[in-house]
């Protein structure tokens, strides 16, 4: 069984790993199998996310959450929250308002994201 405790800690540690650019990290977070629809509507993989970090593409200086909902079904979780990001994408400065949805589903090697999606609120 998946707790809301076990889901925040796992939440927080996305956001420093993301913050980091901890890819090690974010590899043992993400499934395999992940599809996530990104602001812009493009769906992307794990493989598709881990580079914009490896790249640098991606460099978060600032990223600020607010959970609003968070449901355990089972051996899967789901939340939404809103996020404040500040940063730099493709070298261009960003400062921006999301509100994401992610699903964690639990399985023997531990609980990893399987999807989600985010749009600019």
């Amino acid at each position: 069984m998946i707790t809301k405790k076990e889901i925040l800690q796992l939440e927080e540690l996305l956001y420093e790993a993301m913050k980091s650019s901890n890819t090690e990290v974010l590899d043992k977070l993400l499934h395999a199998d992940l599809l996530f629809i990104i602001p812009s509507g493009q769906t992307i993989t794990k493989e598709m996310d881990l580079q914009t970090y490896r790249e640098g593409n991606l460099k978060l200086h600032e990223l600020i959450s607010q959970t609003e909902d968070l449901n355990i079904i089972d051996d899967m979780a789901v939340i939404t929250l809103q996020m404040e990001l500040k940063g730099d994408y493709n070298h261009e400065p960003f400062e921006a308002k999301y509100k994401y949805i992610r699903f964690w589903k639990k399985f023997p090697e531990g609980i990893k994201v399987v999807g989600g999606s985010g749009i600019a609120i």
